[in-house]
């Protein structure tokens, strides 16, 4: 995940960052409302962490300004006011949660995670989507209650591509969100990663998920997903009919 963060004060933002990149995300840093909205042009976030108080003005107005040009991004607001009042006028201008500071650092991320995949579409943080399970909160995978062991980029992959499920992902998306422009490699890497996860996904049952765009780039489509011939054995036993009585 990618995370436009908008905090004036370095030693909270490099606090931050710190946090977020722990929770395997990727974080810009903006200073002023005015960097926040030249960064959100550029990049298609999947949340925004915005300060209240910010050097160019009030992070309500930077709020309303996202809205107006019609970024649906998921919007947490952070400040070191608690009133009712200065949480209304938040979720007024647009935002979608709001935390008082101090704030303890899992709830932050737990507090992300729930904005992010509500607005995909996701209620829960187990994600299903075809025969796999997706556990936001462990960053585990699943097919059929078997575990699928990830490498951290290749969760990263499949998270991508579940949470965007129906749109299609190219080299260039996948880059920006694993590794935002920070020793980001060739793009060609991103065809080794999918290559390897569809392997792991197959072995357990679970192929034909990711599907191939060619010429744009990777998706996960909405339908329920088209089952290998072969199950893990695990997953075969379950599936077996039962051995006839004696």
């Amino acid at each position: 995940m990618r995370i436009l963060l908008a905090e004036d004060d370095r030693t909270n933002a490099r606090g931050i960052t710190f946090v977020l990149q722990k929770a395997q995300m990727v974080a810009d840093t903006a200073e002023t409302g005015a960097e926040a909205i030249d960064l959100a042009k550029l990049y298609d976030y999947d949340a925004i962490i915005m300060d209240v108080m910010l050097p160019d003005g009030e992070g309500f107005d930077v709020v309303r300004r996202l809205r107006a040009m019609k970024n649906t991004a998921p919007i947490l607001m952070l400040s070191a006011q608690s009133r009712a009042e200065q949480k209304i006028k938040g979720l007024q201008a647009g935002a979608d949660d709001y935390l008082a500071k101090p704030f303890d650092q899992q709830e932050l991320v737990a507090r992300l995670q729930a904005i992010i995949r509500r607005s995909k579409g996701f209620s829960h943080s187990r994600l299903e989507v075809g025969g796999i399970t997706m556990d936001l909160s462990a960053r585990e995978v699943s097919v059929d209650g078997l575990p699928v062991p990830l490498t951290s980029k290749e969760y990263a992959i499949l998270e991508l591509l579940v949470l965007r499920r129906g749109a299609v992902l190219s080299k260039e998306n996948f880059l920006d969100h694993l590794y935002g422009g920070i020793d980001e490699p060739d793009s060609k890497i991103i065809d080794v990663f999918i290559c390897k996860l569809r392997k792991k996904l197959g072995s357990a049952g679970a192929d034909n998920l990711i599907g191939t765009v060619w010429g744009r780039g990777y998706i996960v489509r909405d339908q329920q997903m088209q089952r290998g011939p072969a199950l893990a054995p695990a997953a075969a036993a379950r599936h077996a009919p039962p051995s006839p009585m004696l």
